[in-house]
């Protein structure tokens, strides 16, 4: 915009607090998502798998990356300019969040998945992502217009895509505990470097100070930021808890295995004195 001064903006007014704290959280949800997916593929294919697939859903979309995008925008400020946000808009971005996360979880989790899902699943929610993250930004309310680079955009959806394929490939293939950890700290980078990879991209055109900037403040999305992280917490520790360990599925296999073997000495047990009776017969 021609001729129109740029405004100074911030990305960490209060702080290292917020990318630190957005960082935690996007750990925390991808931790439960993926202790979630590695539960629902111990389960046959139905209603059961697709319930651990929704709470991962919730987990990955919900708190690794909506909560994390709106727990970093706490950290963003406008040079005499107040920061508001729109909420419907807000609530839109979180629906797009949970749903394109879920949508790509189900594309690889209810299935065989192959290499073409995984691929498709993962351009698919890395795009919805990064249209989550844009929602959100078309939510913001400033005294003046905000612009996005083009070369930062395309660069923050390249990482959203890259990001989703190796989220969605870690949710197949990763099953030990550390190795979710390990998982779940690059699935943190990889979200907060798409956030702030996109926030690089806004530049904002002053207008003149208005005291009528319609939405809701930053200080009033911690309340369900605080409830989230809460929920997530609870269902973290509910999934940990309710995943079989190791030695207690191999003991369930070997009773099943003993059963079995009872079951087929019993039937031996029927079936000889009547093939006894016949072979006396036929004598």
């Amino acid at each position: 915009m021609a001729g129109v001064p740029t405004t100074e903006i911030y990305h960490f007014q209060y702080g290292l607090i917020t990318p630190i704290l957005a960082y935690a959280l996007s750990v925390l949800g991808s931790l439960l998502g993926l202790t979630c997916t590695a539960r629902a593929r111990k389960l046959e294919p139905g209603a059961r798998r697709g319930g651990w697939l929704l709470l991962a859903a919730w987990a990955i979309g919900g708190t690794g990356i909506w909560t994390m995008h709106f727990m970093a925008m706490l950290g963003f400020g406008v040079s005499g300019s107040a920061v508001r946000y729109d909420i419907p808009i807000t609530i839109g971005s979180a629906v797009i969040a949970v749903g394109v996360v879920g949508i790509g979880l189900f594309i690889v989790g209810l299935g065989r998945a192959t290499a073409p899902r995984v691929l498709f699943g993962g351009l698919f929610t890395g795009l919805g992502v990064a249209s989550m993250h844009y929602t959100g930004m078309a939510a913001v309310r400033v005294d003046g217009t905000i612009t996005h680079g083009r070369n930062l955009v395309i660069a923050s959806i390249i990482i959203a895509v890259v990001a989703a394929t190796v989220a969605l490939w870690f949710t197949v293939v990763v099953t030990k505990p550390g190795i979710i950890f390990a998982s779940a700290l690059l699935m943190g980078v990889a979200v907060c470097g798409m956030h702030y990879t996109a926030m690089a991209a806004v530049s904002v055109h002053a207008d003149l100070p208005s005291l009528r900037l319609h939405g809701a403040g930053a200080g009033t999305l911690l309340l369900p930021i605080i409830v989230l992280v809460i929920l997530v917490v609870v269902m973290l520790f509910y999934a940990l808890l309710s995943m079989p360990k190791e030695e207690d599925m191999a003991a369930r296999a070997f009773l099943e295995r003993q059963h079995a073997d009872r079951l087929a000495a019993q039937q031996a047990a029927t079936t000889a004195p009547a093939m006894g009776v016949r072979r006396s017969r036929l004598r």
